[in-house]
């Protein structure tokens, strides 16, 4: 059995984030935590480079406890415009959902700087009652 290894730009892996004090940062959340979903299309850009990398590459960089980018095959937004993946219409501006589960208290802090960013979309916030978050050693 063969491995393929394949080598990413630093911003896309997974590297551990540290303080100032060079000490490794563990991702916590309350038990009580916050759900933050972002609508978008796959086309949306930040300043030249896709809105969906540039939110959760935001998110890591704040410390944010954890993000998730779903790509969704089907949907419409508040013009009404149909985005699909089906064979016989090809769409280049699938749905994105970006979520990210934290504090409220970082939730809040999040959310103006997403503000700037997300021009087209939804933004939508919701109660999350962590259960379990945790990361095998």
């Amino acid at each position: 059995m063969k491995a393929i290894i394949f080598l990413l730009p630093s911003r896309f892996r997974g590297d551990d984030i540290f303080n100032k004090y060079n000490e490794r940062i563990l991702m916590k959340i309350p038990e009580d935590g916050k759900l933050l979903r972002i609508f978008i299309g796959e086309q949306d850009k930040w300043q030249g480079k896709p809105l969906c990398d540039e939110i959760i590459f935001l998110a890591r960089r704040k410390g944010m406890a954890g993000a998730t980018a779903i790509k969704g095959f089907m949907g419409y937004g508040c013009k009404s415009h149909m985005h699909t993946a089906k064979l016989l219409r090809l769409s280049e501006d699938l749905p994105i959902i970006i979520e990210i589960v934290d504090s409220e208290e970082k939730i809040n802090e999040f959310l103006p700087l997403i503000d700037e960013m997300v021009k087209e979309g939804l933004i939508t916030l919701e109660k999350a009652n962590i259960v379990m978050y945790r990361a095998a050693s």
